[in-house]
């Protein structure tokens, strides 16, 4: 179990410098999570949440890790590892990452970032996918501050009209 406490030290111009522990997430941070994929347009209640994050949980797979600012969950990132066709060892996505809109620019995402590349690079991952939309010019930024490269395209269908 990964539990990291930041003393936050501004790295980029705007952010502020603050206490900020990184956990793993449990069954209490439901509405939180809820709250949390709201912010990113997914209108989700604390019951759905509760529903999907006990899936994930018991997924060995997947990893959520949430950031408290001031006992409050104010940040989220969830993972997976996984095999694949391309390579002989393990690959590593990111699945979510998200902060709330008054919380952001304060080191949290990157704080969320490093927890989960430690957490990969414990499990044997060598390599870091993730998705993000086309309209997140700031998305897009953050990620390649990071070291993260644009490298494709990704392509969506709805399958809710093919018949099972």
């Amino acid at each position: 179990m990964i539990c990291a406490a930041f003393g936050a030290r501004a790295i980029l111009p705007n952010e502020r410098l603050f206490d900020l522990t990184i956990r793993v997430a449990d069954m209490n941070d439901a509405a939180a999570l809820a709250q949390l994929m709201c912010e990113l347009g997914y209108e989700t209640t604390k019951l759905e949440m509760q529903i999907r994050v006990e899936r994930i949980m018991f997924d060995e797979r997947c990893h959520t890790f949430v950031a408290v600012h001031d006992g409050k969950v104010c940040g989220m990132i969830g993972t997976i590892t996984y095999p694949s066709y391309e390579h002989n060892d393990l690959s590593g996505r990111i699945v979510a990452l998200v902060i709330l809109s008054t919380m952001r620019r304060h080191g949290i995402g990157r704080a969320l970032i490093a927890t989960a590349e430690k957490d990969f690079a414990q499990n044997g991952v060598r390599r870091v996918a993730l998705n993000t939309r086309l309209a997140r010019g700031d998305a897009h930024k953050f990620y390649e501050s990071l070291g993260y490269e644009r490298n494709g395209f990704r392509f969506t269908k709805d399958l809710s009209t093919v018949a099972a």
